[in-house]
This record gives C-alpha cells, structure tokens and sequence, in this order.
C-alpha cells in the first residue's frame, strides 16, 4: 500500500510537471513577439473567471484523490482493535516489548515465553505489539517493516507489524537514551507459519533446567549458577514481574545471530563480552570489568551458553 501511493503521488506530480511544461512551450511558441510587431499591445486580460476555476477545482481534485487513500490508510495502519478486544481471538498474536538500557526484551503472554533481542514472528500475519520502557525513554523502530514508535516509562504504546517475507530485519532505538544508543539494537526473525508454530513448541520446553552433557560446559553451568543467574534467566517460562528481570533472559542465546545485540556471535566475541562488557557497550548494567574471571573461567561459560538453544 505504501508503495502503490508513492506511485500514486509520482504520478500526480510528473502528469502536473508534463502539463504545465506543455502549456508553458505552447504559451511561448503561440504568443511570441514576431517581426514586424515591436510597437503592437496585444489585448488586455484582466480576470478570467473560468480560468480560475480551473486551476483552483483541478488542484484540489488531485489533492482529493491523494489525500483520500493517504488517511484512510494511516487509519489502518494505527488501527490495533485487534489486541484490544475483551476476549482476544486465539489466532492474534500479541507481544509484550520492553526496552532496556540498552537491550530489548520480548514478552508472548498468551504462550508463556519471555526472550531478548530476537523478536520471532510469522510471516503474512499482523503481530501486535505493547511497548514500554523500563527505565528511560527509548522509541522502537523495524525501519523494513513499520514505523518508528517511542517506548515511555509511564504509558504504554501499541502498534503492529507485518513481515510478507521470511528474513531476518534489523531494528533499533531511535530516542537518544545514553552512551550505547546506538548499539541498542535488536533482529526481527520471520519464519514460515510452521516454522514458527515450532519455534514456540520448542522454545516452551526450555525450563532452565538442562543437563549438559560436556565437562566443560557442566562447570560453566556452575559458574553461572553461583553469580549470572541472579540476573538473567534460562528457561522461557521466566514468571518473574517484569520489573525484576533487569538482564537478557538467555533461554535460547546460542541460537542469536550476536552478543550483546551488536557482534557476531562467536566464542571470541563472547569472551570478549565477559572479559569487559562495558568496553563493548558503555553504560550498560552489567558494566565493571570481571577480572576475578579466569581464562578457564570463561571458556567454561562459553562452552555452557552454547548450550542454551532449542532442540533441532
């Protein structure tokens, strides 16, 4: 739709432009002085009622047939009836949004998941989305698929959006909100229908209590255990209240395309990341450098957040 009314306003303006230049060349070719006629005054016009008419009626028909279709179509685009019915139909998906500093955490309350930093849709469907901020003012933006809209700490704003592909689309915070705004972004993952229906199926079976089968990943897992788990969570069923969960939930983190939301996800970046994350993401909460990490530490971990993706 979007696409036909640019075509719809190019038209307007390039039939106008072709218009008045044909008049314009007709006007100068018509009504040229010619030879013999230096000292000739033609006619005298002063007022042209039916002139006038013309060019105020025309414009204001174009603007009609532009202005129509525009604001019918900025209605439908606000329109979220859909979320806001008492009894919502089992068939729309809803999606609570919650912008951090400075990562973004996704809420499907009829299925009972909680992720970070990939919001999973399907393709062809409207998915709603509630959007709040968590601490200070933030604004959601998939620029491929919807306009921006600002995430406040004291409402909460809804809007849709629709992916017609299957794709990974970027997305990003677009309200300065401190030192690493620019790196608060996320990814928009558009499945296939029954590549999404899975996804929920698998993502409902991570509990955050998987037993992992290597050495070296069972003593990350400790590790985790004894400090990281005061923050963030591992099973999708995270029933916490949304003001306690201050980190990423990291259920299905091997399975992101980037640490953190701004590198790829790798055992080099990853490391990085637990070495100094402030050097990566000024200003984020889990700032500090976590030096008491040793090597060995921090390969154990990696080694166990590679663990935490859904079952193929």
């Amino acid at each position: 739709m979007q696409y036909d009314l640019l075509l719809l306003a190019s038209a307007i303006m390039v039939g106008v432009v072709l218009v008045v230049t044909i008049i314009f060349l007709y006007v100068i070719v018509r009504f040229r002085q010619k030879k013999g006629q230096e000292d000739y005054i033609p006619e005298q016009v002063e007022g042209n009622h039916k002139l006038e008419i013309i060019w105020t009626v025309i414009p204001i028909i174009l603007l009609l047939i532009l202005a129509v279709p525009t604001v019918t179509y900025t209605f439908k685009l606000a329109d979220v009836s859909a979320m806001e019915k008492k009894n919502i139909d089992k068939d729309t998906i809803v999606v609570d949004v919650t912008a951090n500093l400075y990562w973004w955490e996704f809420s499907y309350k009829s299925e009972k998941i909680v992720t970070s930093q990939d919001l999973v849709i399907p393709t062809g469907k409207k998915v709603y989305l509630n959007l709040k901020g968590a601490d200070i003012k933030h604004s959601f933006w998939v620029p491929s698929l919807a306009g921006k809209m600002d995430t406040n700490t004291d409402n909460v704003n809804k809007m849709w959006l629709k992916a017609d592909k299957s794709g990974t689309y970027n997305g990003f915070c677009t309200e300065f909100c401190g030192p690493s705004h620019s790196l608060m972004q996320f990814k928009v993952k558009a499945l296939d229908e029954s590549e999404y229906k899975k996804w929920l199926a698998d993502m409902k079976k991570i509990d955050g209590k998987k037993e992992v089968a290597s050495t070296k990943a069972q003593e990350g897992q400790e590790i985790f255990n004894k400090s990281c788990i005061g923050c963030h969570a591992v099973g999708s069923n995270d029933s916490r209240p949304p003001s306690a969960r201050i980190a990423p939930n990291l259920a299905n983190f091997a399975d992101r395309d980037t640490v953190a939301g701004i590198a790829e996800n790798n055992e080099e970046n990853l490391k990085k990341w637990l070495k100094d994350p402030e050097n990566m993401k000024p200003g984020n909460k889990m700032n500090g450098k976590y030096g008491n990490l040793t090597d060995d530490q921090i390969d154990a971990l990696n080694a166990y957040l590679q663990t935490l993706k859904v079952e193929k």
